[in-house]
């Protein structure tokens, strides 16, 4: 049995220092047992060829109702605020053969002709979205998540999934659900009343798509139903999960990447220069920031050892945790933690998953991004943070990676300014903030140093300081 010499770590269910747990995390060893949003202990795995491993192989299961005792046992009470999480029976969460069963149709549905047939579509949902954009009078501040980053995916995965628009119909009520999915830190009344309005709104959604079938995934899906491919239940559940991942993890890369370019001003001349890609930059950015920052909980089907006196139990939940493995120091050098579009080793990293749960949306979420920063950056090629030295609030997430508001000026601080102009000032005022956050993250590495030796302290911290709401930008 795997013996842990300190108290649990307890994680901050609104996910604003989580780069800085995974560092105190890491300074204790390859798998450190930690507790969960609702007091629900699990082993977290940072590494990024450990987590490929647990991945790839046989060992682990996302099938809680197989391989969880705990929850099969009801320790795990179904009022746990992310009992939705473990809950779903859809293909992620299979094992086995109802893996390659519910995989199946989705696989079906997301075929390259289909994906390549969207493209155009995909360009024109972005073109309008720019179109709005430029209506905005000349340095107002800018939420580009809400603006853009997030319309853009949504409109995209509701054409997909044939769901029809309206302010009253399902379209307008799945945004505001699945802003709520992604949330951590809410409370278990409000978890529970979102979790009843996802399943209602697709109930009657289903219903719509069956007595109006069209040429899209739902009715495609619904096929697969009515063939005896999937139960009732896994088609609702499929559903959201590719509903949900078809929408925020999209949402996240398109603002993680414009934030992360924006905030690396050279980072985003070497794009411009042609010295890097587009595709660089986005799998950068997927390392970096990943959208997703863990895939849900996973289950020890036997004992694994991890390393010698070191050994996950048969039945205990396991974290794979995708932002660690971004920013393994193992994998990316002692630089992990630095934005950097010609780095050698960006494309390594888990953000569409790994062996037989990767990602079947990559090409879509991959050709929506690269046509939202390609047009943004060419309609507003003198694009800033509005506040550069003071980086956004992040969602209150621990699953969900992104920013909570992403505030911009679109057409830089003073139109009048020379690019280099701006860019060196910007460079400025990132480098300044640069600064305090390299002390914060050697302070973590020594918090974390410091609690391997056996002080054990919990692991939260504060929430990061606000991004700005003002209307205005700050004027130097």
């Amino acid at each position: 049995m795997a013996q842990q010499a300190c108290p649990f770590l307890s994680i901050d269910p609104s996910g604003q220092d989580l780069y800085g747990e995974i560092s105190r995390i890491r300074a204790r060893g390859p798998a450190v047992e930690v507790e969960l949003p609702g007091g629900v202990r699990a082993w977290w795995i940072s590494g990024l060829e450990l987590n490929k491993r647990l991945l790839a192989g046989p060992e682990t299961s996302k099938d809680a109702f197989q391989h969880w005792p705990a929850w099969i046992n009801g320790d795990i009470s179904r009022t746990w605020p992310l009992a939705i999480w473990v809950s779903v029976r859809n293909m992620v969460t299979a094992y086995g053969s109802d893996h390659t069963r519910l995989r199946k149709p989705m696989a079906a549905a997301f075929t390259k002709r289909r994906v390549d047939a969207l493209l155009p579509r995909v360009q024109e949902i972005v073109d309008r979205a720019l179109d709005a954009l430029e209506r905005i009078p000349e340095g107002e501040v800018v939420d580009l998540r809400a603006a853009f980053a997030a319309p853009v995916p949504h409109e995209v995965v509701c054409e997909l999934f044939g769901v029809p628009p309206g302010q009253d119909g399902p379209r307008a009520a799945l945004y505001r659900i699945i802003s709520r999915f992604f949330d951590t830190a809410i409370s278990l009344e409000d978890a529970q009343a979102n979790a009843v309005d996802l399943y209602g709104t697709l109930t009657a959604f289903l219903q719509h798509k069956r007595e109006h079938p069209a040429d899209d995934l739902t009715t495609a899906l619904i096929a697969a139903r009515d063939e005896g491919s999937l139960s009732e239940q896994e088609l609702m559940d499929n559903l959201i999960l590719l509903l949900t991942a078809g929408f925020e993890t999209t949402v996240n890369l398109i603002d993680n990447t414009v934030h992360s370019l924006l905030a690396h001003p050279g980072q985003l001349d070497l794009v411009r220069s042609g010295q890097a890609t587009w595709e660089d930059a986005l799998e950068e950015s997927l390392r970096f920031e990943a959208p997703g920052a863990m895939s849900g909980l996973r289950y020890a089907v036997e004992d694994i050892e991890i390393e010698p006196g070191l050994t996950i139990p048969k039945g205990d939940p396991l974290v794979v945790s995708f932002a660690g493995a971004g920013r393994d120091p193992e994998r990316h050098g002692p630089d992990a933690g630095r934005f950097d579009v010609t780095r050698g080793t960006s494309r390594d990293h888990l953000s569409f998953g790994h062996g037989v749960h990767h990602c079947l949306g990559r090409p879509l979420a991959m050709a929506e991004a690269t046509a939202a920063l390609t047009s943004l950056f060419t309609r507003f090629p003198r694009l800033e943070l509005a506040d550069p030295a003071h980086p956004p609030k992040r969602l209150r997430s621990i699953i969900s990676t992104g920013h909570e508001e992403l505030p911009v000026l679109l057409h830089g601080r003073d139109p009048h300014r020379s690019p280099e102009e701006g860019e060196a000032e910007v460079e400025a005022e990132v480098e300044a903030e640069a600064e305090v956050e390299g002390e914060v993250e050697a302070e973590a590495e020594v918090e974390g140093e410091v609690e391997a030796e056996g002080q054990g302290e919990a692991i939260r911290k504060p929430s990061g300081r606000r991004g700005t709401r003002g209307t205005r930008a700050p004027r130097g």
